[in-house]
């Protein structure tokens, strides 16, 4: 991970952190084109753990977590990304595996951060 990629995972873990109450515990970011690609460890929180042993409870906090993640994206503009990248966010893919307590974000930004980072 370079310096960028770093400072990126730290953006994303304080971001989670300051709108949902609680970030990952470890966020590994890499550019891909124009994708900043962040792997997302310990995103649960002790209460979604409980919620996650109930028969319905994983793919309710599935569903919850990947569409209340790309609600916040869109109500709050992540300008502390652009800010680092100079390159204007787009949109946000993500998905969560519950029972590892991992997940993936992917950021797309209308530069190619890849070639703009990693010479």
């Amino acid at each position: 991970m370079n310096k960028y990629e770093a400072e990126f995972s730290n953006i994303v873990r304080a971001y989670r952190k300051r709108h949902m109450g609680k970030g990952p515990s470890q966020v590994r970011t890499t550019f891909c084109k124009n994708w900043a690609i962040c792997e997302l460890e310990g995103n649960l929180s002790p209460i979604e753990k409980f919620i996650a042993t109930a028969e319905d409870g994983k793919q309710m906090l599935r569903s919850a977590r990947t569409e209340m993640v790309k609600e916040i994206y869109k109500k709050n503009h992540p300008q502390e990304m652009e800010e680092l990248l100079g390159a204007n966010f787009i949109r946000v893919f993500v998905d969560i595996d519950i029972e590892d307590d991992k997940g993936m974000s992917i950021f797309v930004f209308d530069q190619d951060l890849e070639e703009k980072f990693n010479l």
